[in-house]
């Protein structure tokens, strides 16, 4: 199907490589990148119709986000993350819709969802404290979304835990510009954001398990499709998607600097039958670590197209595919660096931030696979899984 925003994004690849090493250097993305994404419309892509987006597929939206990560990793990996934040604002309050997008729909939403805040009732909202990591893409957005815990009044969390999602704007929060000192990634700004006393209205506050089990989809009468999937599905997808492409990337990179190159033995790269045995099965395993995110979105989304109910242990295999696709293409860019000699790992190289970032992305909390392997075996043998942690990435 046509994807205007991944031909833009084509048109503009060389640009967006070449401001790879601007983006490591600044520790975040070089405004010039956010531009490109701002221009192109990716972050628009699940934006809904009514607000100045595009309503996209998600598969084209993964799509382009690996795109955009195969050109440089932390670009992609803003795009990706940023990207998602308006699939689940298109099911909030319309009052905190018009405030995001009313005068600009260009409008960019940040987050963490990891509960590290508490949200005290008081009269016609909360008052809300915290501080979270990992605020990707940050520096660009004038809104954040962060995820709570709710508290009684006294403002002790309450038992058993009640996860939300708080909406506030750029005013009511701090970015913690010295926050953000990593090994890969480094040009993503993902800077600590932390919150003293600010007052939230009823209408900026999510109920987490209201977008768990698609609620909030059907009460805010959305009828794409797109927008009933599963929140475990659809949150991960730009992170993943942003992972693979790096993968591709890096493995663009090897080939071209292989073609040439000349081991310390004298052996030419393209007459060594194994390093060329290494790099065809490091090919063929991120092109299914591609397929298999990219068909188990699609499956999702015909499902919820057709009306069907996306069950617990559905979403855990789910899970499972989109975990399993990250690691199996970041091993098979080990294979392929293990094999691109001494000189890859120069820092005007590359390969090595490749490496890097795409390292880096797999840290991710949605890529831990202890949990969400375990639940998905037990789901398959017919086990129900006990309820609380095990389950709350799926």
């Amino acid at each position: 199907m046509p994807n205007p925003v991944l031909d833009a994004i084509t048109e503009r690849a060389e640009e967006i490589r070449s401001l790879g090493p601007s983006n490591e250097a600044l520790g975040r993305l070089d405004d010039q990148a956010a531009k490109v994404l701002r221009d192109t419309g990716v972050i628009r892509m699940l934006q809904p119709a009514a607000h100045g987006g595009l309503e996209a597929h998600p598969r084209e939206f993964a799509e382009t986000v690996m795109k955009i990560a195969a050109c440089d990793g932390s670009t992609g990996w803003v795009a990706g993350v940023v990207g998602v934040h308006p699939w689940e604002m298109a099911m909030a309050d319309p009052r905190v819709r018009d405030e995001v997008w009313g005068q600009d729909p260009d409008t960019w939403i940040a987050s963490p969802y990891a509960p590290m805040g508490l949200l005290r009732p008081v009269d016609g909202g909360y008052v809300f404290n915290g501080h979270w990591q990992f605020s990707s893409g940050t520096d660009h957005c004038d809104w954040i979304f962060l995820g709570a815990f709710l508290a009684d009044s006294d403002g002790s969390r309450i038992n058993p835990p009640r996860s939300m999602h708080v909406i506030l704007p750029r005013a009511d929060y701090e970015i913690v510009d010295d926050s953000w000192d990593v090994v890969g990634l480094r040009g993503t700004g993902s800077k600590d954001v932390v919150v003293k006393d600010a007052f939230v209205p009823d209408h900026r506050v999510i109920d987490y398990d209201k977008v768990v089990d698609g609620r909030l989809a059907r009460e805010a009468g959305l009828t794409n499709p797109t927008y009933h999937l599963p929140f475990s599905a659809a949150f991960p997808l730009g992170i993943t998607a942003s992972v693979i492409g790096i993968c591709e990337g890096a493995l663009a990179h090897h080939l071209a600097y292989q073609r040439d190159r000349v081991q310390i033995t004298g052996t030419a790269v393209r007459d060594d039958p194994y390093v060329l045995y290494a790099v065809s099965e490091a090919a063929a395993e991120i092109a299914a670590s591609r397929s298999a995110l990219l068909d188990n979105i699609c499956e999702l989304h015909d499902a919820v197209a057709a009306g069907e109910e996306v069950s617990f242990d559905r979403r855990a295999v789910g899970r499972r595919t989109q975990a399993r696709a990250a690691w199996r293409a970041v091993r098979a860019v080990d294979e392929i660096v293990a094999r691109s000699g001494g000189n890859a790992m120069r820092m005007d190289n590359p390969i090595q931030r490749f490496w890097r970032d795409a390292h880096t992305g797999l840290a991710h909390a949605i890529h831990v696979t202890g949990a969400v392997f375990h639940v998905a075996a037990l789901t398959q043998i017919g086990v129900e899984p006990p309820q609380g942690p095990m389950r709350s990435m799926i």
